[in-house]
């Protein structure tokens, strides 16, 4: 059954698969997505045209069409434009709610470690070549359910202080998340961190505060075996960053491996026009992560595992970018590409629930009140 079947003729029961209190009417309104009803009856029918647009891969023109011989709406596609323009603020908010369904906070006795993955993909518009948007995904590994999503324009780069975390969660990013203001506020928070390092980005020194030569500790390690040093990130009286302490855990890489992450990295500084550090070169040969976890909750074999999950969190952007098409953006306008991307991920979160639940919830195979 397509998306567009779906809207057509299970709109009832997808609706059923929304959060539980979430009041359509009224968020609608406050949000000043239906500060005028006419043409559209109320908030469901909103939401119905957004999705139909976002998810079903209509244009504005077509979605009038559709939502006139399916008797709906009756709109033109310019008054569609205007209405769908002003309801990303909206969406958003229903996505917030359908997250939080699916991944909420840990109970406060949880002694288990809750796993957050956090990462970024990028969006662009028609006919653009670079960056116009940046979607930030937090995912619970444990869960297997993203539960953080925030879509900023280009300039929005990737940073730990996106996200809010709490004591019993470690979140683990790659080196575009080594940063020591993020790594400072994830401490701040309680919570853990395990992050990748680039060999420059993270300035670090001894537990005594004296400078730590990050290369030197590389060409010391034996092959194939992990090794971990004492460490803290160097503080920085002028932006108010305290000195955090942690525990660098590097492997060097296989002779295989090692040249094929130099080639990675010759490559794409030729296609950047750029010249080629040697000691970024030197550093292409090691793994290295940062990481606050104590030595007796993991050691240095077990953290470097467990980074070795991180890819799910790439699963997860490759399937919403193969099933819903996220990376096909056909509107320029910021207000209408924000209510397609949302759109999108509603659709994808309320089909999940929908076929799980069609089979497994109850035999009606729906959300009953």
């Amino acid at each position: 059954m397509t998306g567009r079947e779906l809207l057509e003729n299970q709109w009832p029961y997808l609706l059923s698969f929304l959060p539980p209190g979430l009041d359509l009417e009224r968020t609608a309104r406050e949000t000043g997505a239906l500060a005028r009803r006419r043409n559209v009856s109320d908030a469901s029918v909103l939401l119905r045209l957004a999705l139909a647009y976002g998810f079903c891969g209509l244009s504005l023109r077509q979605v009038a069409a559709w939502a006139q011989a399916q008797q709906i709406a009756s709109l033109s596609n310019v008054a569609l434009l205007k209405r769908l323009r002003v309801s990303h603020t909206w969406l958003g908010m229903i996505l917030g709610a359908k997250l939080a369904e699916l991944a909420p906070p840990p109970p406060d006795n949880c002694r288990q470690l809750r796993l957050r993955l956090v990462d970024a993909t990028t969006i662009s518009a028609p006919g653009s070549e670079g960056t116009d948007w940046r979607l930030h995904v937090g995912f619970d590994l444990r869960r297997l359910a993203i539960d953080h999503i925030e879509l900023t324009d280009a300039s929005g780069g990737e940073t730990l202080t996106r996200f809010t975390f709490g004591p019993g969660e470690l979140v683990i990013g790659d080196r575009g998340y080594a940063h020591r203001r993020g790594i400072a506020s994830v401490r701040a928070a309680g919570a853990h961190f395990l992050v990748r390092l680039n060999w420059q980005n993270v300035p670090l020194q001894h537990p005594d505060g004296s400078p730590f030569d990050l290369l030197a500790a590389l060409r010391s390690l034996p092959d194939a075996t992990a090794l971990e040093f004492a460490v803290q990130t160097a503080p920085s009286p002028r932006d108010a960053l305290p000195a955090v302490p942690g525990r660098l855990i590097a492997l060097r890489k296989s002779e295989a491996a090692a040249a094929a992450a130099r080639r990675r990295v010759l490559r794409e500084r030729s296609r950047q026009g750029r010249n080629v550090d040697p000691r970024t070169l030197e550093a292409a040969g090691y793994v290295f992560v940062l990481t606050s976890l104590p030595s007796d909750m993991l050691d240095a074999a077990a953290v470097l595992q467990l980074y070795r999950f991180r890819w799910q969190i790439e699963l997860a952007f490759k399937r919403l970018k193969s099933l819903v098409h996220l990376d096909t953006l056909p509107a320029g306008d910021p207000g209408l590409a924000r209510t397609f991307i949302y759109a999108k991920l509603i659709a994808a979160l309320m089909l999940d629930d929908f076929t799980d639940r069609f089979l497994a919830i109850s035999p009606w195979g729906y959300r009953f009140p």
